[in-house]
């Protein structure tokens, strides 16, 4: 009996060890700055976020360049960390071990897109070396090589600042917003990570005048680039690029709303007011500038008899997917206006969505309608706050525009 007893204890001690063993190890997240990496393409793309924690409840800060970027859902459990990228549709995931964070960036709405993250704690700097020149400086015709062999054709703007190489890419779709890197020895590299894209430039300066090098984005894309400084580099009118088409002389749609009632401009809301119609997405980071802008203008006009529109176009053909992306950034950068589902980002749909219209050529596309329901105005693209005078421009064309039909 007593043998009996001796041998159920030792097996109860062997059961609670295992159980013990296997149970995992609780980890805190250190509070302080990180140094994240992403590796992309056999490219590693640096960034820094902040780790903060205020009542029990961790928040992330990502530095996006001089783009800051407010990540509150963050969950630690045992040994790991989640959080979910801002607005977007993707999401980290680490193992906790001590200093540092080993895991996964994925993006939740693409096809087997996880790429290998990790990060270091009490790095502050995204760089391991600074610039030692300025010869970037200035404005740059950049002629992105297309698979065609045909160039597109960009315009780089760049600075260097507190030995930081600083700058964007304007397209006459969007920029590229806010790059960051370093120039040494005539080899220069940019990067940018803004929860949804990963961009990494490097290449090379001859002569202080000519450049050439690699663009890669996320997981598979690739571009050769080449160009020139050029200080009176300029892109199409962005006022011009897309346009009713002959025989049309009005925007007509019906679509859902977030409760799902079909909306279209005849409604009694619309009436006798200026509207502007903003086709977006929120998987689009230069539509999220956009939004950023637009939130805080429509705030402080709403009362002068307009409204905005947002018309959104998601990675889904799924009402209730879209409804709660479009419904996070409604409440992220608390958008008063209102927002429709009006279809897929699928290359085409907005087209097919809007037959009156030329084409849709790139998201953002902004068009403003008079108190009459005429269109006076299509703006392609935006280009957002990384773009320096560009962005100011813009806000005081928009402006004006809005003055003068508002007083109509």
């Amino acid at each position: 009996m007593k043998n009996t007893f001796q041998f159920l204890i030792t097996i109860l001690t062997i059961i609670l060890f295992i159980s013990c063993a296997n149970e995992p190890e609780k980890s805190d997240l250190k509070v302080g700055s990180w140094r994240g990496e992403i590796t992309a393409q056999k490219n590693q793309i640096p960034f820094i976020f902040d780790v903060i924690k205020l009542e029990n409840k961790y928040q992330l800060n990502l530095h996006d360049g001089d783009n800051l970027i407010e990540i509150k859902e963050v969950t630690v459990k045992n040994d790991s960390v989640f959080f979910a990228l801002h607005i977007f549709d993707a999401t980290i995931k680490a193992k906790i071990n001590n200093n540092a964070l080993t895991g996964t960036y994925t993006k939740n709405y693409a096809e087997d897109y996880i790429l290998p993250f990790k990060a270091t704690f009490g790095k502050k700097n995204r760089l391991e070396s600074a610039s030692t020149s300025k010869i970037m400086d200035g404005k740059w015709t950049i002629n992105l090589h297309k698979e065609d062999g045909t160039l597109k054709k960009t315009i780089g703007i760049f600075k260097t600042e507190n030995d930081i190489l600083k700058g964007t890419v304007l397209t006459k779709t969007g920029d590229y917003r806010f790059l960051e890197g370093k120039i040494e020895n005539n080899n220069f590299e940019l990067y940018a990570f803004d929860g949804n894209h990963v961009f990494y430039f490097k290449g090379t300066i001859e002569n202080d005048t000519l450049l050439k090098g690699n663009f890669w984005s996320g997981k598979t894309f690739h571009q050769k680039f080449s160009g020139k400084k050029d200080a009176t580099a300029e892109l199409p009118d962005a006022n011009k690029l897309t346009f009713l088409k002959e025989g049309f002389d009005k925007i007509e749609f019906s679509f859902p709303n977030l409760e799902g009632n079909n909306v279209s401009l005849d409604a009694p809301k619309y009436k006798n007011k200026v509207v502007v119609l903003q086709i977006f997405g929120t998987w689009c980071p230069n539509c999220m500038d956009e939004t950023k802008f637009y939130a805080d203008w429509y705030e402080k006009n709403k009362d002068r008899g307009v409204e905005i529109i947002g018309l959104a176009y998601e990675n889904k053909d799924d009402f209730e997917y879209a409804k709660a992306r479009v419904d996070k950034m409604r409440k992220t950068y608390n958008v008063g206006y209102d927002y429709l589902i009006a279809g897929t980002s699928k290359k085409g749909n907005a087209a097919k969505s809007l037959p009156m219209l030329n084409h849709v050529m790139s998201f953002p596309t902004s068009i403003i309608i008079d108190k009459k329901g005429n269109v006076r105005n299509i703006h392609t693209g935006f280009s957002g706050p990384a773009t320096g005078d560009y962005y100011l421009h813009y806000i005081e064309e928009f402006n004006q525009l809005m003055d003068e039909l508002l007083n109509e």
